[in-house]
């Protein structure tokens, strides 16, 4: 067990965490969860390396405890000639090639007690690492993650998701008592995330994942740890679940909140009489009761309901337009090819109008960003864009589009604003308030950085958004308001995206590379397919039932009506059950 008690800490410029606690256990599969910026990636490093931080509370961890870490940015070492089997089992060749070169030395030596003694220590090495199967280890996790043809391969040749799963067999192989993994999930596509997820359910030991992919949460977890405004909740039960028992607390606390609201207004009715009484009328009993009333509002006041895990802050994304234009090619793509060290599209032909919301869906190395990045640049004698078109772009590499060493309000004086004032306006709407305006961009957690990229697009007002990977790193409170502003949006939308959730929510059709070229697919048939492939039968009805009810709980709750809402909490409740 891993136990944190009573632990605070703060940056000069921000508290991360107020008097938080929270326990892992083993064999537990934790989801650690919380708005962008909010403090995980730091959380984690103080588990990982607690002498280097000055904190209040306590962390208890045996000293012995192994902790086996994948970062947010894995970097590969491309001087290396490794193959993947070589990378992966790196620590048990090692200790391997000990033991043959202890043989070796045995056949020659004429004092071979203190070998026999180094033979022996290495063996036991071997065996406390549990290297004696390891060759075995290895096929079976490259076969669950479908790399068994990768092998043999050199580790530099891998695409950038091969090599992320790679270093999850790795860690995982070593067999830490904690595994940490910090949004492992980031640029995967489908079949490789589909890997992920068997990697993670198959791991036998204590898991904990910093995550916002809706995929992974659903269908990978068993226990959830949520950051938020500087607090903790602890969840024990799978992610859905969670959400249900958060949906269910907010009914209460409305409820109650209404009821609150009410006996405030009555007391203030009171409070008001009064007053207006104690104008002609100045008995001091008059006075005392006035006295009275006023104490009791603001005890009122106080104890209203604060719910920090409920009623979370969303941001308000809208991608607004200068010059809609009438049905017309804004993108036209005419015999594309592109090649590297190899072919990796050719024959590429489509068009996107003025209104179509577009997904380019294909496996990782397969040349998406390659493409849209030449629809940016436009100078391409295979790609046209239309001359009323007004194009911005959001980059999956946040670097070319923002500057680390500007500060937040530095990025947004060319966008077309008048004055800081209302810079700073503009940007409280995407969570970006007070003196946080300030800070370098250097500074910011990923999924900040994306949504700073976010908000420099809708300022553009542009009628063409190119979009490369928007959801990456992104909380699941941003990626639904995305899909919002994706749905509310009057232009063309051409992007890339491995998060199925916001292709089937937002796009009209997909655009899948298949054979070294682009062919159009329509989003039912694409549905079919993910679901063919991915889930059990009537998962998606199931789901789009589920969203429905969930939508009337919503509309029932503005409504104040609270037995509609608790009815369909029941109905809500057989759903979870069947997914």
């Amino acid at each position: 067990m891993i136990k944190v008690e009573h632990l605070s800490f703060s940056f000069p410029q921000k508290e991360l965490y107020n008097d938080i606690s929270f326990t892992l256990e083993e064999a537990q599969h934790c989801a650690f969860i919380g708005t962008s910026g909010s403090g995980k990636s730091t959380l984690i490093d103080i588990l990982m390396d607690p002498e280097s931080y000055l904190f209040d509370g306590k962390l208890e961890m045996d000293p012995d405890c192994t902790i086996g870490y994948v970062s947010q940015f894995p970097e590969l070492d491309n001087t290396k000639e490794t193959t993947v089997f070589e990378y992966i089992g790196e620590r048990f060749i090692k200790v391997q090639n000990d033991i043959q070169s202890i043989c070796t030395e045995m056949e020659t030596s004429l004092d071979i007690e203190p070998l026999l003694e180094k033979y022996q220590l290495a063996l036991d090495a071997l065996e406390a690492m549990g290297g004696e199967d390891f060759e075995s280890n290895i096929h079976k996790q490259l076969n669950l993650a479908n790399l068994m043809k990768r092998r043999d391969s050199k580790v530099s040749d891998l695409s950038g998701g091969e090599f992320k799963l790679v270093q999850v067999m790795k860690e995982m192989l070593n067999r830490p008592d904690l595994m940490i993994m910090d949004e492992p999930d980031v640029f995967l596509d489908f079949e490789n995330l589909n890997a992920l997820k068997k990697l993670i359910n198959s791991h036998k030991g204590m898991l904990l994942v910093v995550t916002h992919n809706r995929y992974l949460l659903n269908h990978c977890f068993n226990k959830i740890i949520h950051l938020e405004n500087t607090e903790i909740q602890e969840f024990d039960g799978r992610y859905m679940e969670y959400n249900f028992s958060l949906l269910q607390t907010k009914i209460e606390l409305q409820e109650l909140a209404v009821a609150e609201h009410e006996e405030i207004e009555r007391n203030e009715t009171i409070i008001n009489n009064l007053r207006a009484i104690a104008t002609y009328n100045s008995e001091a009993s008059r006075g005392r009761a006035l006295k009275a009333r006023v104490r009791f509002q603001e005890r009122l006041e106080a104890r209203r309901i604060k719910a920090p895990f409920v009623d979370i802050k969303q941001p308000k994304i809208r991608f607004g337009i200068d010059n809609e234009m009438e049905d017309s090619t804004v993108v036209s793509v005419n015999q594309y090819r592109v090649a590297f060290d190899e072919l990796l599209l050719d024959n590429v032909n489509f068009e996107i109008k003025s209104t179509d919301k577009v997904a380019i869906i294909g496996a990782n190395g397969t040349g998406k960003t390659t493409l849209l990045r030449e629809i940016v640049k436009n100078n391409h004698d295979a790609i046209e864009i239309n001359a009323d078109a007004k194009v911005a772009y959001l980059s999956q590499l946040q670097g070319e589009v923002l500057k680390d060493s500007n500060t937040i309000l530095e990025e947004f004086i060319d966008a077309g604003f008048k004055t800081y004032d209302e810079i700073r306006s503009y940007l409280s709407s995407y969570g970006f308030e007070g003196e946080m305006v300030s800070q370098k961009i250097e500074s910011l957690s990923g999924g900040e950085k994306n949504m700073l990229q976010l908000a420099k697009v809708a300022a553009s007002n542009a009628n063409v958004l190119l979009l490369d990977e928007p959801t990456s790193h992104l909380d699941t409170y941003t990626q639904i308001a995305l899909e919002n502003a994706i749905k509310d949006y009057k232009g063309a939308i051409l992007m890339i995206s491995h998060d199925f959730y916001s292709v089937v929510n937002g796009m009209d059709y997909v655009l899948i590379i298949e054979d070294k070229t682009i062919r159009k697919m329509s989003m039912q048939k694409f549905k079919r397919m993910i679901y063919a492939s991915h889930f059990d039968k009537d998962y998606l009805e199931t789901e789009q039932k589920k969203k429905s009810v969930e939508m009337k709980i919503e509309l029932a709750l503005k409504d104040t009506n609270f037995e509609l809402a608790k009815g369909l909490v029941d109905e809500l409740e057989a759903l979870i059950g069947l997914l």
